[in-house]
């Protein structure tokens, strides 16, 4: 077991198990963005810092077909940071989040060594996408392209610059695609530790296993960080699901279909440095 799964199998809730908490008539979700863990300085200016960690938070709430309402902001900031990167910082939080409708409303701001953001999304939504509900012969695909937020972390160690454009700072979210499609779909999260990582846990969720239609090579597979979709559905309504992904303009990839047999899975491994 690795360190996030025993941490969550310590806290003892009914809430915990998908993208987010769903909590009475709303959903909350958190994730963190850490320097040393998720970015370095040196590769991204202030303001793509705060758009990329304001858009997976944000993801988790599409990720459930949930309309992120408010959002609650902690800042550790370093001794070296100057004031002009503190505003253009929170000018880009306060501006990605409302590109998607979404107030800050609070949070708390902190002293550190390094520069640590972590982010709490208030959402809501009449009809969650969760996690569990996957049943023997649906199909599992994703959406986009995978692989390139790895490909692109791998440059930046080798110490090239990359577009301001590139899949690691510029996660493409599906929010329009999940909630035309989400009539059709049974399960789905975003895809933050890599498609083999994540399909593991929808599988553990449903207790199934997979049999894989196309392969999928561990450039795609390992890639985390993508924030693509992972859906699975019944195969009756493929055709709905391929209208809904051509009608958004959403690539769709179906990748393997669900067995009885939960010892087949992938093998994944963390993606964080």
């Amino acid at each position: 077991m690795d360190k996030e799964a025993l941490v969550i199998s310590k806290i003892k809730s009914d809430y915990i198990g998908d993208d987010g908490a769903v909590v009475g008539e709303y959903i909350y979700s958190m994730d963190a963005f850490f320097e040393g863990s998720h970015f370095k300085r040196e590769w991204m200016s202030m303001a793509q810092i705060g758009r990329k960690a304001m858009l997976v938070n944000i993801s988790d709430a599409i990720a459930m077909n949930a309309k992120a309402l408010y959002a609650l902001v902690t800042l550790a900031l370093p001794k070296d940071i100057t004031t002009d990167e503190i505003e253009e910082l929170t000018d880009s939080l306060s501006l990605t989040a409302r590109e998607f409708g979404c107030e800050i409303i609070g949070g708390d701001t902190i002293s550190s060594d390094k520069l640590h953001i972590s982010i709490t999304i208030i959402s809501k939504s009449d009809n969650p996408l969760r996690r569990v509900g996957l049943k023997s012969g649906d199909l599992l695909a994703y959406t986009g392209t995978l692989g390139d937020s790895k490909k692109g972390l791998d440059r930046l160690f080798m110490g090239e610059i990359l577009d301001k454009n590139e899949r690691f700072f510029e996660p493409k979210l599906r929010s329009e695609f999940i909630s035309r499609a989400r009539d059709y779909l049974r399960v789905g999260m975003d895809i933050s530790d890599g498609l083999f990582c994540d399909t593991n846990k929808i599988l553990d969720a449903n207790s199934l296993g997979l049999e894989l239609i196309d392969v999928v090579s561990d450039e795609v597979g390992l890639s985390g960080e993508e924030y693509e979709m992972l859906i699975g559905f019944d195969s009756a309504v493929l055709d709905d699901v391929l209208k809904v992904a051509k009608e958004t303009n959403t690539p769709l990839s179906i990748f393997a279909k669900v067995v009885d047999d939960n010892t087949l899975k992938f093998e994944c491994q963390n993606h964080h440095f």
